[in-house]
């Protein structure tokens, strides 16, 4: 059975895998933030979200996170009057992506100051094991 010590690292980098997912998922959100169909009555991009689950490593008996799924934000899109817009419907309205920049960049900060948490308890227990092993010499 590992060390405390490295199960902590473990747990840690199980945290950061996690937050670099959602980060990515995040960075999709921002770039098509501006996306919107050309085909009439098309839908445009919608915001994906993700949601984390908390599971057993079988290895150390501890509680890890991953990510459990990224599902669709069901959220309404926006409508926008552009009759000249190759992607309007009858009335003239195109749809807009359902991603707020503004949330998107709150959950970015999110996902940034989890990651580094985590990064922290990874160096933290990294730091200590050494000290440990020099104090055996």
């Amino acid at each position: 059975m590992p060390n405390n010590l490295s199960v902590s690292a473990d747990i840690a980098v199980s945290g950061m895998k996690a937050q670099a997912e959602r980060l990515r998922i995040i960075s999709e959100n921002m770039a098509n933030a501006d996306s919107v169909s050309v085909t009439p009555g098309e839908d445009p991009y919608r915001r994906q979200v993700v949601s984390f689950k908390n599971y057993i490593d079988r290895e150390t008996g501890v509680q890890m996170v991953k990510v459990d799924k990224v599902v669709a934000d069901k959220s309404p899109f926006e409508k926008k009057y552009a009759p000249n817009h190759p992607g309007a419907d009858a009335e003239g309205y195109i749809s807009l992506p359902n991603v707020n920049p503004l949330v998107e960049m709150m959950d970015m900060k999110e996902a940034q100051r989890s990651y580094e948490a985590n990064l922290n308890v990874m160096r933290t227990a990294r730091s200590m094991n050494s000290q440990v092993l020099d104090i055996l010499k």
